[in-house]
């Protein structure tokens, strides 16, 4: 180690652990020396295994060949999610990747939606939307074979399983010079004048210093809250499903390029497909529900069979008052939870990684940057809480847990949001959004929330030439999705070509 590198100890294994390891290793090289610390007998929660396209970015910068990760990984194609029962039991509809149509300067498309609905015409914002257009037909193929036309951008993430992907990722770390030691932390030492983390100490009497360290420690918080008693910011009076049921069944004669979030009486369901099997659960409150129910509505909701009994987890929905504590960061469950609606959970981590490579201390003086780390990470996690707050706030369910969500107070910014675009159809960009306008719009619309004005740009078209403008759109899509393969049998012919 040269003499001006940083000693970095990640404390727990699994995707936040390793996914970090990995990252910090290749992106600062020799300025760190990077040394992960795992107990093999702490058992891991996989049960984040969607994602969304900024995981290609992470596969990208460390050099993961698709179809070895594909075969590694049991992974498949994820285009977006499909929310069953939302708005009201008998709705469905896509939150793909992407947007819809074609936008002009100031003027979205789902404005041109708007006004082309208030003249009778038949303008599905759906039917404009490549990915949902691609859910539909089963069909896909990266961007390289759809980019060259700007109406078939195809962005995409995938379903894999979350422990084989931390084994993967921990097979590049180690290549990447990442030392692994098998050992249980008990107790850790503090410097007496600032109160950082000095060393920790191991179950077998082992001591480790460093620099930073990193809790990957999972919702036990072992560093950040059991030791340093950083805080929880607790969010359950917004989203009080405190409990989630996880259980596995076979695979899909023919995987999905969706996740699946179906609407229960007292929660969700989701599904996950994999090549090898499929990956379920029941999110739910326990005000309503009790947890023989639960598991009997998730297993009567299952589309294959059963391969376990259902595993039980409890949560509480909020975050860590400081994700960056003296010398401590919490990446991944340790640093807070959000329900896994929106498949944000391996996102986080990665987004966590990436803020603090952007802010590391090489100085050794952390003070500025740590604050920049906190406040950029509240805000954040505050825009993915109010997007999933959305969901449950925008319906027409009957049931008493669903009545009880639509009457609730809404966090300030997410009620002006509401307001803004069922007024107008405007939607504002905030800063740490991690969800685009077109993401908004379809949540938005897809849960019932309808504009009742749209932008004046949007009326500058006759309504014969508005008419045909939505036909050819429609089309010219509609061509692009033929041109692809299935699914199946792009996922076998990438792992075939790669293995060759």
């Amino acid at each position: 180690m040269q003499a001006d590198a940083t000693s970095v100890i990640v404390v727990g294994g699994g995707t936040a652990g390793w996914m970090t390891a990995a990252l910090l290793a290749k992106i600062l090289g020799a300025r760190a020396h990077v040394t992960l610390v795992e107990s093999e007998a702490i058992g891991i929660v996989g049960v984040g295994e969607a994602t969304i396209p900024p995981i290609c970015a992470v596969n990208a910068m460390l050099g993961i060949d698709e179809g070895a990760f594909l075969r590694a990984t049991g992974a498949t194609i994820k285009l977006g999610i499909r929310f069953d029962g939302w708005g009201r039991p008998s709705d469905s509809y896509d939150h793909s990747f992407g947007g819809a149509g074609r936008d002009l300067p100031f003027c979205g498309f789902h404005h041109f939606c708007t006004r082309a609905a208030m003249e009778g015409l038949p303008a599905n914002y759906w039917d404009h939307d490549f990915n949902a257009l691609c859910i539909q037909a089963g069909r896909f193929a990266p961007d390289a074979e759809t980019a060259p036309n700007p109406v078939w951008p195809l962005p995409h993430a995938y379903h894999f399983d979350a422990g084989l992907y931390g084994h993967f990722l921990r097979g590049i770390a180690e290549g990447l010079g990442v030392r692994r030691i098998e050992g249980r932390v008990v107790d850790i030492s503090r410097a007496p004048e600032t109160g950082d983390v000095t060393a920790l100490h191991l179950e077998d009497g082992r001591s480790l210093e460093g620099a930073l360290f990193i809790d990957c420690s999972g919702s036990r918080g072992l560093l950040i809250e059991q030791f340093l008693q950083t805080g929880y910011e607790d969010w359950s009076h917004w989203l009080p499903c405190d409990r989630a049921l996880a259980v596995p069944s076979a695979r899909e004669a023919v995987s999905p390029l969706y996740t699946r979030a179906t609407a229960r009486a007292a929660g969700w369901q989701w599904r996950i497909p994999l090549q090898h099997r499929n990956g379920n659960g029941l999110v739910y409150s326990s005000a309503y529900i009790d947890d023989d129910a639960a598991a009997d509505t998730l297993m009567a909701g299952l589309t294959t069979a059963a391969q376990d009994a259902p595993r039980l987890l409890r949560f509480r929905t909020g975050r860590a008052r400081r994700q960056w504590h003296h010398n401590v960061v919490a990446i991944g469950l340790s640093s807070g939870f959000l329900e896994p609606l929106e498949s944000t959970s391996i996102y986080l981590i990665q987004s966590a990684i990436v803020r603090l490579l952007h802010l590391f201390p090489h100085d050794g003086r952390p003070d500025p940057q740590r604050a920049e780390y906190n406040r950029q990470s509240a805000i954040e996690y505050e825009r993915i809480r109010d997007f999933v707050i959305l969901h449950y706030h925008a319906q027409h369910r009957p049931e008493p847990f669903w009545t009880e969500r639509r009457a609730a107070a809404l966090p300030d910014r997410l009620d002006e949001k509401i307001a803004l675009f069922a007024s107008t159809g405007t939607i504002v960009q905030d800063p740490f959004d991690i969800f685009t306008e077109a993401s908004w719009v379809k949540v938005l619309l897809g849960q019932g929330i309808t504009p009742a004005a749209y932008h004046p740009l949007a009326g500058g078209f006759s309504r014969d030439a508005l008419a045909r403008q939505f036909e050819q759109m429609a089309m010219v899509k509609r061509q692009g999705v033929a041109r692809l393969p299935l699914h199946d049998a792009w996922l076998s012919a990438t792992m075939a070509r790669t293995a060759a």
